[in-house]
């Protein structure tokens, strides 16, 4: 996989423009109180985040409702939930099918991804995403099977084509569990083994 993408101005500023698409999507739909939503995005400072693409990902797009004051945050392809680092570089980085590649472990490096943080979250796609709503609905879909010991890397291999199409449908096909309520941190696991 292409890890130059992290790099790439014009695929960082793609996925800017389809965060700004989905939030127009969380935008119409209003509030649940019915009050409008009104722009309140709230500013990241993200890791692996070059130099080059920072302003595409300096803040992350959110509304507050006019009537009851909540926050309405809409789906991401640029962040994935709370994390520090951008989605791309959680991805790509945790994307090792058997062990570290040469490649994913120069990125990690780069990128000043520590041991410990890449066990995390090689633990959060074995371990917890696979309990989310979305992998739930989604996993029957994938023939053969793809192991949940092989997430995110097996995964990546599913969405063919060119690395920054690929990578582009991945980010929106996981967009639902960046925002609350779908987030797999929340998941409790009294919900299902």
């Amino acid at each position: 996989m292409c890890h130059a993408l992290l790099e790439a101005p014009k695929f960082s500023a793609l996925l800017l423009r389809i965060d700004h698409e989905l939030a127009e999507q969380t935008r119409s739909e209003g509030c649940r109180c019915g009050g409008a939503l009104h722009r309140a995005d709230y500013p990241r400072k993200p890791r692996g985040c070059p130099r080059e693409v920072r302003p595409d990902c300096s803040s992350r797009l959110s509304f507050c409702c006019a009537e009851c004051r909540k926050r309405s945050t809409s789906k991401s392809v640029r962040f994935l939930g709370r994390r520090v680092y951008l989605a791309l570089a959680v991805v790509l980085v945790s994307a090792r099918p058997t062990g570290p590649t040469p490649a994913a472990a120069r990125l990690g490096h780069v990128l000043g991804v520590a041991r410990r943080t890449l066990q995390r979250w090689r633990g959060w796609w074995r371990e917890l995403f696979p309990l989310t709503p979305l992998w739930r609905a989604a996993c029957a879909r994938f023939m053969p099977p793809v192991p949940t010991d092989d997430l995110p890397g097996e995964l990546l291999e599913r969405f063919t084509g060119p690395a920054h199409e690929a990578l582009t449908r991945l980010l929106v096909w996981l967009s639902p569990v960046t925002v609350g309520g779908q987030a797999p941190a929340a998941i409790e696991l009294r919900e299902g083994c």
